[in-house]
Order: structure tokens, then sequence, then C-alpha cells
């Protein structure tokens, strides 16, 4: 080979080689995004519904509610 000559580019095999990296890469991220999301957003809100639903009394809010005149059918208590 001389020295104006370069050398020929690969040409045979290339998608399948870019392919495979570029695949692996989108796996990666992808697999690495939906754990990141589980384990730092559903988790914790999970863990938050079920600690609020643990300590809500619903006939508590239903009375704060009529007191305060959410309900056209039902009268405020005393009257």
């Amino acid at each position: 080979m001389s020295a104006g000559m370069l050398a020929k580019p690969q040409m045979r095999g290339l998608l399948a080689k870019r392919l495979r990296f570029n695949l692996t890469v989108a796996f990666s991220l992808a697999f690495t995004a939906a754990a990141g999301y589980k384990f730092g957003v559903a988790e914790p809100r999970k863990k938050e519904y079920a600690d609020y639903y643990k300590r809500f009394d619903a006939m508590k809010e239903f009375e704060a509610m009529r007191e305060a005149g959410v309900f056209e059918s039902v009268r405020p208590k005393g009257e």
C-alpha cells in the first residue's frame, strides 16, 4: 500500500455490527430508566397512598364536608 492510498472502509456486516451496538445501548438505557422510575417514583407513591388510607377516616371526612355545606341533600347536624 502506498502513502497516497487509503484503506477501504468496511462495508460488509456494517449494519449488523452497528445494530448490535445500538440495540444493546437502547435496551440498557430503557431498563435503567424503567428501574429508576419504578424505585424512584412508583414505589414511594404506593407507600404514600397506603399510609394515607391507613389513617383515613371516611366518616370524619363526610362530617367535615356536611358541615361545610358541600352536600345539598344532607343537612348539617342540629338543623
